[in-house]
């Protein structure tokens, strides 16, 4: 049998097929001498079965816990830029237009993605197909905790740092389940970082508008030692406290001052999400 052959006949088809696998090289070594002609269908198989494989329905129900943040992202920042009060200044409209722009992109991917890859995107409840804003699904006062929300800037500020914020967080924290799928995990980080600009930008808008957060200092790029915009969202923010990398204490790393200070530590580090834990993070503001 004519491995050689039929490896370029397999190239021919799919140019990539190799950048699938372990490379051509490594392919042809490793079934020179160990794969016996009667093993060589199943041995060919497996190859296959991990190049075109079917994607695990880890990876998707990771796709399908993104899309759930970027639904509620996207609601939030459609219903805040057109809410009827006229509330976001007319200086910051074209950022938040441009955000939830951004959100709906990430939407639309994700559905595209997870359909590509025979998984069921998730929809939200009283969903209209086609239509990916759906307001009866989601109470973005979470049960009355910000009644203001959509009438006081500095509440809608907050509240949309902390969705930013904790998307960062949350992306990470799946990033591991995404190494199956490197396709997806570039794609995943692609995404995350862009909630990260968000973020930044959104505590900017806020360092400006005079906005303090809850140690009364004004809001910087990054976080600094779990420090929260409001304290009702204070639990977004839990463990972005930690000073230990890695069983690495920073506290102890040499720093151009000679010390390391525990703000510094913090804000050289964010903190990963579980999904368990930004699922209860997220859940007072859907509608059952």
């Amino acid at each position: 049998m004519d491995l050689k052959k039929i490896f370029d006949e397999i190239e021919k088809v799919d140019p990539e097929v190799y950048s699938k696998l372990d490379s051509r090289r490594g392919i042809l070594k490793s079934f020179g001498s160990k794969v016996a002609v009667a093993a060589l269908p199943i041995a060919l198989g497996s190859m296959f079965k991990k190049a075109y494989g079917k994607t695990s329905d880890t990876v998707v129900d990771v796709l399908n816990f993104a899309l759930t943040l970027e639904y509620l992202e996207y609601n939030f920042y459609h219903q805040g830029n057109n809410t009827a009060t006229l509330m976001i200044p007319t200086t910051d409209q074209p950022s938040f237009q441009t955000i939830e722009g951004h959100e709906l992109e990430h939407v639309n991917f994700l559905i595209s993605t997870i359909t590509s890859l025979g998984g069921t995107p998730y929809t939200p409840s009283h969903y209209t197909a086609g239509n990916p804003y759906s307001p009866l699904t989601y109470d973005f006062t979470a049960g009355g905790t910000f009644p203001t929300v959509f009438t006081n800037y500095a509440t809608f500020l907050d509240v949309s740092q902390t969705f930013e914020d904790t998307g960062v967080r949350a992306y990470k924290g799946q990033a591991s389940a995404l190494q199956t799928n490197l396709d997806v995990l570039t794609a995943a980080l692609q995404i995350h970082s862009v909630e990260a600009r968000h973020a930044s930008h959104i505590r900017y808008i806020r360092r400006l508008s005079g906005a303090t957060d809850t140690n009364s200092l004004v809001p910087k790029p990054w976080i600094t030692g779990g420090v929260a915009p409001a304290n009702a969202v204070a639990a977004n923010y839990a463990g972005e406290d930690n000073t230990v990398q890695l069983s690495v204490n920073i506290l102890t790393l040499p720093a151009a001052s000679g010390t390391t200070s525990t703000n510094t530590a913090t804000e050289a580090f964010d903190e990963p999400l579980t999904m368990s834990e930004v699922v209860t993070l997220v859940t007072p503001f859907l509608v059952s």
